[in-house]
């Protein structure tokens, strides 16, 4: 097992375009880190450059305490799974996962040791004499990660390695490598454009754009205290709302009413004319089925319905509004950005689905507004994070993987001992 330190990494190609630009990234041995963002935002290149498959322009790459940057994949002793899983189709379930530890003349006995441990643990027993076409996709996915597990290496790398598979599998491998990467308690290091799965499987979350992080943290932290409006509409899903507003005192003027700050967020935006409000679509409810004791804690306003979707747990109501074109021309660049569907002028509003709101119809909606967030237009800067909170929850999400890497170290049988 081993940390991952990156010191001012930077990819430049030879046409000067920097792929990955001065990244600076700690991941702790034991931890599950995320790398996450939209195509083209570094995040694959940072992963080769660490299992060695990219060169380093500049900057320092550290596992273990020891520098690598010269040294070739074969001798950084990591496991790296791919999208495509790279399987032998010529070959055995057994004799794909064995592979590694043939290139290393492992004695036969020990291969078998190694190989039906990790068949064991990724319930691939009754597999281990079938050829990958005879196999279903998560089971292929399967023998690729055992294939990295046998090698006992200091770190699991995964670059998209679910992206091929359906959906409802996709859901259950999401689970397999959680638990998998729990009960080793290995470093891990996992590349998605899937911010679902950045934000159930990760410790902690990294987020690319453009080769530069834009923040690490918690995937609470990013969902509650995102520090720009990237990170803001990256993460989440439906995507948060973005509406204009002109400060006034101690409120917010905005396309359907005007919402009441507390005065230290008030204080944070004094002397603006225009923002940008950052609300989540659960922020909102149907009035009329608020409870009283929730009431004071936000504020009401009345607008029209253009579209309901009704999802059995809940529906979702679209509301349209006007704003400027400064704030549609940004909105829309940052769809761009963000491999995402256009972020129109419309509020997503999430509502109990027991509402009766109807499509084409004014209705009465009620807003949380504790949990606002006021991002600056032109920068994209949060206004209004609470950066101390935020710490707060990583450092808890952190205490708790250390006593869980603990615990699976711990264990007299845990996989791969010798």
């Amino acid at each position: 097992m081993a940390s991952i330190e990156m010191r001012n990494i930077v990819k430049q190609y030879g046409d000067g375009f920097p792929a990955v630009n001065d990244v600076s990234l700690d991941i702790a041995d034991g931890e599950f880190m995320i790398l996450v963002g939209p195509s083209g935002c570094g995040k694959s290149t940072l992963l080769r450059m660490i299992v060695g498959l990219e060169d380093i322009t500049s900057g320092d790459m550290i596992i273990g305490g020891k520098r690598v940057n010269d040294l070739a994949p074969r001798d950084r002793n990591l496991s790296m799974v791919f999208q495509n899983y790279a399987l032998y189709p010529h070959m055995t379930v057994f004799e794909n996962i064995a592979f590694p530890l043939r290139l290393s003349k492992t004695p036969d006995d020990e291969v078998r040791r190694r190989v039906n441990e990790a068949s064991d643990v990724l319930e691939l027993k009754d597999h281990l004499e079938r050829k990958p076409a005879n196999l279903s996709g998560g089971q292929r996915q399967r023998v690729a990660m055992g294939r990295a597990i046998v090698r006992q290496a200091e770190a699991f790398l995964f670059d998209e390695p679910l992206s091929n598979l359906d959906a409802k599998l996709r859901g259950q491998m999401r689970t397999e490598i959680s638990r998998l990467q729990r009960r080793l308690g290995i470093t891990t290091v996992y590349v998605t454009h899937d911010q679902t799965e950045a934000m159930t499987l990760g410790d902690r979350v990294c987020v690319l754009r453009k080769g530069k992080i834009q923040q690490v943290a918690s995937p609470r932290e990013l969902y509650e205290q995102p520090v720009n409006l990237f990170v803001a509409g990256f993460i989440g899903s439906p995507p948060m709302n973005f509406l204009p507003a002109t400060p006034k005192g101690n409120t917010l003027e905005m396309p359907f009413g005007t919402i009441e700050l507390d005065e230290k967020r008030a204080g944070q935006i004094a002397g603006r004319d225009l923002v940008l409000v950052g609300i989540r679509p659960e922020y909102f409810e149907d009035a009329t089925l608020v409870e009283e004791s929730k009431r004071p804690h936000g504020s009401t306003f009345t607008a029209r319905v253009d579209v309901t979707e009704w999802l059995g747990d809940s529906q979702f109501a679209y509301i349209p509004y006007e704003a400027p074109e400064a704030v549609t021309s940004q909105l829309r660049e940052l769809s761009r950005e963000l491999d995402s569907e256009e972020l129109r002028t419309q509020a997503i509003v999430s509502i109990d689905s027991t509402s009766r709101i109807r499509e084409g119809r004014d209705a009465e909606f009620w807003l949380d507004t504790r949990k606002v967030h006021v991002f600056d237009p032109q920068t994209g800067e949060n206004l209004t994070r609470d950066a101390e909170a935020g710490a707060e929850l990583t450092r808890m999400a952190t205490q708790d993987r250390v006593e869980q890497v603990d615990e699976a170290r711990g264990e007299t049988t845990s996989l791969g001992a010798a």
